[in-house]
């Protein structure tokens, strides 16, 4: 899928996705398209988050369930799994996969550079949108270019 398709250049690409109305249950279904492209993904989560995002990795849907562990899971499992939830990158080891940073924290994720891609997912509300903002200044003031997804007008033309 060339959603996922690794970048070839040396700076990460970054892809806001705004309007999501449930971040959580949008990150499963990205996850979902990213594992079904053979791309391996870690995901930052804030901490009061994890245990549902852990969750809905195993009911989203009826008839799937997206192989993951905790970053700091041990090795043999971190290295079946192709999303690998964590609240930072700080754990990050040569066992981390570097293709896909799904962030749904507020802040931008120290070490994102590491990554060939990394998805930024926005909530609806305005607080989310506000970190948003931020995130983005960050990454154009460090010379990235962001592709932007909106949900909504997505949404509208479907």
């Amino acid at each position: 899928h060339a959603l996922f398709a690794a970048c070839k250049g040396l700076m990460a690409e970054i892809a806001f996705h705004f309007n999501a109305p449930d971040k959580v249950a949008y990150a499963c279904r990205l996850l979902r398209k990213a594992v079904a492209s053979g791309a391996k993904v870690v995901v930052v989560v804030p901490a009061e988050q994890m245990a549902h995002l852990d969750d809905s990795l195993w009911t989203f849907s009826q008839l799937e369930f997206l192989a993951h562990c905790k970053i700091d899971s041990p090795q043999p499992l971190r290295q079946a799994s192709p999303v690998h939830l964590a609240t930072s990158l700080e754990a990050m080891d040569a066992l981390t996969p570097r293709d896909v940073l799904l962030n749904l924290g507020a802040t931008v994720c120290a070490g994102f550079e590491q990554f060939a891609r990394v998805i930024e997912v926005v909530a609806l509300d305005d607080a989310d949108r506000q970190h948003a903002r931020i995130r983005w200044k960050h990454y154009t003031e460090q010379g990235f270019d962001i592709v932007r997804h909106d949900l909504k007008l997505k949404e509208s033309v479907a």
